[in-house]
C-alpha cells in the first residue's frame, strides 16, 4: 500500500462523502441564486467531489514519478474514477437534476470500455487512456460539479451552463467509447475466434 494507492484508496472513500452531502437533508443554510437555490450541503459535495476527481491525475501521476506503478492500483485507479462518476450521476438523477437515460449512457460506456480492458488485459495487452478518454472525465466532472451547484454561477444570467456541459459531456462521452472499440477491434475478433 503505497502512497499513490493510498491516495486512491482516499478517492473511494470520498465517494460516500459527495453522496452524503447530496441525499441527506441536512439544514446547513442556503443560498438563493438567480432562479434556483443552493444548499451549503450541495457546496460541500461539490468540493469533495472536485477534490476526489483531482487526486485521479495525482495517484497516477506519483506513481509514474516514483515508480509506485502496482497491480493493485492499475485495478483500483479505473474503479475509483467509476465510482465517483457513477455515484454523482445516480445521486443528481435522485435530486431530479439529471435525466435517468443520461446517468445509464455514460455508466454504460463506462462498463463497455472496462470490460474491452479486461478482455484486453486477458490477452496480455493494455489500453491506456486515449486523448479522447481524458478529455470525456473533464468534461464529465465539470458538468457533474456545475449541476451539482444547481448551474451557479450561470443561474445569475439564465444561462443553461450545466445543461449544455452534460450534453457535450453525452456525446464525448459515446465518441469515446466507439472510438476505443474501433481503435482496438482487434481484441474482440481475437477472443471472438477463441
Amino acid at each position: 500500500m503505497n502512497l499513490a494507492n493510498k491516495i486512491t484508496l482516499a478517492r473511494i472513500i470520498l465517494v460516500p462523502v459527495v453522496m452524503l452531502f447530496l441525499l441527506v437533508k441536512y439544514d446547513l443554510g442556503q443560498f438563493r441564486i438567480g432562479q434556483g437555490v443552493i444548499t451549503v450541503s450541495e457546496i460541500i459535495a461539490t468540493l469533495v467531489f472536485i477534490l476526489a476527481a483531482v487526486t485521479d491525475g495525482l495517484d497516477g501521476y506519483i506513481a509514474r514519478k516514483r515508480k509506485l506503478v502496482t497491480n493493485l492500483g492499475k485495478f483500483l485507479d479505473p474503479l475509483a474514477d467509476k465510482l465517483l462518476i457513477s455515484a454523482a450521476l445516480i445521486s443528481l438523477v435522485e435530486m431530479q437534476r439529471l435525466d435517468a437515460w443520461i446517468a445509464i449512457v455514460i455508466i454504460s460506456r463506462e462498463f463497455a470500455v472496462t470490460g474491452l480492458r479486461l478482455v484486453a488485459a486477458a490477452e496480455g495487452n493494455v489500453i491506456a487512456a486515449s486523448p479522447l478518454g481524458k478529455l470525456k472525465t473533464i468534461v464529465q466532472i465539470i458538468a457533474i460539479a456545475a449541476l451539482m451547484l444547481n448551474n451557479f454561477p450561470f443561474s445569475f444570467i439564465a444561462f443553461p451552463f450545466s445543461q449544455i456541459l452534460i450534453w457535450l459531456a453525452v456525446l464525448i462521452t459515446i465518441w469515446s467509447g466507439i472510438d476505443y472499440f474501433l481503435k482496438n477491434r482487434s481484441v474482440i475478433h481475437f477472443s471472438k475466434s477463441r
